[in-house]
């Protein structure tokens, strides 16, 4: 696996994919789709800081007009 995949994914996630008995087909399919996941989280974290972003610069005090 690469040492990309394995830092993006924490080295306890990396360990416990290693310790199952399966074949090495079936451990990249599972290591690729823990990244993929990872990447799908990361975007949704993504638009939510930037929803967030908008929503605070909306709500900023607008100038009241006097009567």
């Amino acid at each position: 696996m690469s040492k990309e995949i394995e830092s993006k994914l924490g080295s306890t996630i990396y360990e416990r994919i290693n310790s199952i008995k399966m074949t090495p087909s079936d451990r990249y399919r599972a290591m690729d789709a823990m990244y993929n996941a990872d990447l799908i989280v990361d975007g949704f974290v993504w638009m939510v800081k930037k929803i967030e972003h908008l929503g605070s610069f909306s709500f900023q005090r607008q100038p009241q007009l006097k009567h």
